[in-house]
């Protein structure tokens, strides 16, 4: 059988991703503090663009948002029609037969329906943005520039200094340093033993124990048994281990209690207060605000801009018989792309309105009570009761957070797997997971609560719950085990 190329043509439908469509399934996915810095960028690239003066009230709906709605579908997820490119064209050709002086001011603002922020103003001080954090390497450098030392004692003290982490513990050894600074390593040992007597109590320290010790000596703790706990048996300790305590040291169960608050009160990473990342603060998406017996919704749009196209190029298309085809075809280009951004927006604002006043719907006794009432709930429950594909609420949900008379939570947090009750009912696992924590807070520290205790105890609350299961939620919330929750005296 010979094998030959044939040509043929064929019709079909299919699914497209148009970079419109995908643009409005990307803004789904920001967060407030994402999507304003998006709207930034895009008003610095497409100058028909521009940011609407703050208390310019005019109003929303005119030719322009009909154009715009003509040219893309109420509704931009994957599993709805397709937006065509030749009804995008279309709606772009009739721009240019728009009248602009009836437009006049109006423009399609990005807030939905009016509901916007609640007017207060929440943004941290200038004092608190303005201030940068002291690094531990500062503080150290600063207390070294202090004192009067040769100038070869300050070189190889700054190499000490670079090589300490975050938590205050010096990560290379002398022999290391003096290799790769050149210094003799007598000089090295001479800086480390400075360094250590700098503040923080403890810096410069290559592991616990000697970190430790260092923070007695500063402290001037001349106690034999706690420097002995320190220096021979801080494993024990550790493990919680006081009967075998008791035997090394020959000490009674007492003596250890009151030697191990003592140890308990050092700080076992000295460079804790200056270590770490800046801190992130969280700007809720929404606002959920009780008013008598209902709750109501209320998006924030704080910072975002109002957008609106800019006259100049209003002019051009109105004008189009005076200008080039090349000017024509740009202007009509940028004026769609400024279209669809603001068509998006709303779209995203409309959108997380609606799957917010689901959830509230759902996990009405969650609002009304707190934790312990979290109900079971799944991206398919608010999917189908919003009229919207699942995909569509999880990108919705990702990295955005409410504000809500419990407190502030993500989106993601109202959703969540049931543990079975005893009676064939089902619970949330967050609840559950409050529970065991509150269990926890509420034990004798010394003798608590195993995982199994617990899991028998919530079981005759009404939980069914394996001991396991309750061991993988302790360590979700970074709860220490029994054996190391265990205090004496």
């Amino acid at each position: 059988m010979a094998i030959e190329l044939k040509q043929s043509l064929k019709l079909s439908q299919s699914l497209v991703m148009t970079p419109q469509l995908q643009q409005a399934i990307k803004l789904l996915q920001l967060s407030q503090l994402e999507l304003v810095t998006s709207v930034q960028q895009e008003l610095e690239q497409n100058p028909v663009l521009e940011e609407v003066p703050e208390g310019d009230d005019e109003p929303a709906r005119d030719a322009v948002a009909e154009a715009a709605s003509e040219a893309m579908p109420e509704q931009a997820t994957e599993q709805e029609a397709p937006v065509r490119e030749s009804d995008t064209e279309a709606a772009a050709d009739r721009l240019a037969d728009i009248d602009w002086q009836s437009y006049a001011e109006a423009y399609p603002q990005t807030s939905y329906g009016g509901v916007g922020a609640s007017g207060e103003d929440e943004r941290r001080s200038y004092e608190a943005t303005a201030v940068k954090r002291e690094s531990l390497q500062d503080h150290l450098t600063f207390q070294l520039q202090m004192a009067d030392a040769d100038p070869d004692d300050q070189a190889a003290a700054s190499w000490v200094i670079g090589n300490i982490d975050d938590n205050g513990y010096l990560q290379s050894p002398a022999e290391e340093i003096a290799r790769q600074s050149g210094v003799p390593i007598e000089r090295v040992e001479a800086a480390i033993q400075r360094i250590q007597k700098l503040d923080p109590p403890g810096i410069a320290a290559r592991d616990l124990r000697e970190c430790l010790l260092l923070q007695l000596d500063h402290f001037k703790v001349k106690d034999e048994l706690v420097r002995a706990l320190v220096a021979n048996h801080l494993d024990q300790l550790q493990k919680r281990e006081f009967k075998g305590l008791v035997r090394d040291t020959g000490a009674t169960i007492e003596q250890i209690a009151a030697a191990a608050q003592v140890i308990g009160n050092l700080e076992p990473r000295p460079g804790r207060a200056f270590g770490g990342e800046e801190p992130i603060y969280i700007v809720p998406d929404i606002y959920v605000h009780k008013i008598g017996d209902d709750y109501h919704v209320v998006l924030n749009e704080d910072g975002l801009p109002k957008l609106k196209l800019n006259a100049m190029y209003r002019d051009v298309l109105a004008k189009s018989r005076e200008v080039s085809k090349d000017t024509r075809e740009y202007v009509q280009e940028r004026v769609r792309s400024a279209l669809w951004l603001i068509k998006s927006i709303h779209q995203r604002q409309r959108t997380i309105f609606k799957v917010m006043e689901s959830i509230v719907r759902f996990q009405r006794e969650f609002f009304d009570r707190g934790i312990a009432y979290l109900k079971p709930l799944n991206l398919r429950d608010v999917a189908d009761d919003i009229g919207m594909h699942e995909s569509t609420v999880s990108r919705v949900t990702t990295n955005k957070y409410c504000h809500t008379p419990q407190g502030i939570f993500e989106l993601k947090y109202f959703f969540n797997s049931s543990i079975s009750r005893v009676d064939g009912d089902a619970i949330a696992s967050e609840s559950v997971k409050e529970r065991i924590r509150k269990l926890i807070a509420a034990e004798d520290p010394r003798n608590p609560l195993s995982d199994q205790r617990i899991a028998e105890i919530l079981k005759g609350t009404n939980i069914d719950i394996a001991r396991r299961t309750v061991t993988k939620y302790r360590e979700a919330m970074n709860i220490l085990s029994s054996t190391q929750r265990r205090q004496v005296g």
